[in-house]
């Protein structure tokens, strides 16, 4: 058999389907494996060029792999789909991935470290619970709302409601107290659980240098910082502020034809919590400038005076990235503009 220059691999939980080809690409390979023969089968192999599609267990075995001395490239599943002929199966998608890895301008995705992954858990870990909360609030009001009681807007409206509840001074038939009681204690468990998250996050960022000094930025808290550090590890995978603000889906979509280009709403590509959270930070600072507009750039009160609000806060969030970037990638901390 010809040797194998590239490897086309599409994961799966179980079964995984293997596309080699050799230097002048003809197939010379095609395996289908158990999860219990991958680690033996690419050991015997003759060291290749692995593309594989950056989905669930991607970068473990991306780490498996490199550590067994192959060049593995992971790809957006997105930027593999156009190479899968007519038909889906496990093969052609396995053949798509060979097809995708040789591309000249294929854009891949660093292999992330176990370390950072676990550190990114906690984030999506605290998201989850965060959502989980959020639904089970809804449906207590929604219960309450069946039977006339209405509580007040905002976290203080759902303290006074379940406060109420517990004390026993909600008129409620016994089964309604019930199920309102176990949605209210499921809440509670919840937020127990994600306040444990976020102080784990905390304790993380204040033992930290590098994050104490993201902290220095305008809207940024500690979980920005610790979600910051946990996407970029190394900011020199992005040559300037505004490659990673774009990868962050933070800019404007561009639609050109005819010498015209014209631009839309953001791209809302890349990583949406740590793009969340930098929205949400810069509308917390928003309140700030408002409140406070000495302490707001020049560029900020320009745009707060000609812009709608979500407009400048998505605007702040693309500017603070940059400038985070920036910090990162010279290890100063942030220098405020001098207002005028």
């Amino acid at each position: 058999m010809d040797k194998v220059s590239m490897i086309g691999l599409d994961l799966a939980k179980s079964v995984f389907e293997v596309h080699g080809r050799n230097a002048a690409g003809e197939v010379v390979l095609r395996r289908t494996l158990k999860r219990g023969q991958m680690e033996k089968f690419f050991a015997r192999q003759p060291k290749a060029v692995i593309g594989m599609e950056a989905c669930g267990s991607a970068h473990h075995w991306a780490r498996v792999l490199s550590q067994l001395g192959h060049d593995v490239r992971l790809m957006p599943p997105a930027y593999v789909k156009p190479y899968v002929k007519r038909n889906k199966s496990d093969t052609i998608d396995a053949a798509a991935c060979w097809e995708a890895a040789g591309r000249p301008d294929m854009r891949f995705v660093p292999i992330k470290a176990a370390e950072q992954q676990a550190a990114l858990s906690l984030h999506r870990g605290r998201d989850l619970l965060v959502r989980q909360q959020t639904q089970l609030v809804n449906a207590l009001r929604a219960l309450l709302s069946e039977f006339g009681i209405v509580a007040g807007t905002g976290k203080a409206g759902v303290e006074h409601l379940v406060e109420a509840l517990r004390a026993g001074t909600l008129e409620l038939p016994a089964d309604a107290v019930i199920v309102a009681t176990a949605l209210a204690d499921q809440r509670a468990a919840l937020q127990a659980a994600a306040d444990t998250l976020e102080r784990r996050i905390t304790a993380q960022v204040k033992a930290d240098a590098k994050a104490r000094m993201l902290q220095s930025a305008p809207g940024v808290g500690p979980l920005s910082a610790h979600a910051m550090l946990a996407t970029l590890p190394d900011p020199t995978l992005f040559k300037t502020g505004r490659d990673f603000a774009a990868w962050l889906g933070l800019t404007p979509r561009l639609n050109g034809t005819g010498g015209k280009t014209r631009t839309g709403s953001i791209t809302k590509q890349g990583n949406p919590p740590l793009r969340r959270l930098l929205v949400l930070g810069a509308t917390a600072w928003l309140r700030q400038a408002s409140a406070h507009p000495e302490k707001a750039s020049p560029w900020l009160r320009g745009m707060m005076a000609r812009r709608p609000k979500k407009v400048v806060a998505v605007a702040q969030a693309a500017r603070t990235a940059r400038i985070l970037w920036a910090m990162l990638t010279h290890n100063q901390p942030y220098r405020a503009q001098a207002c005028a």
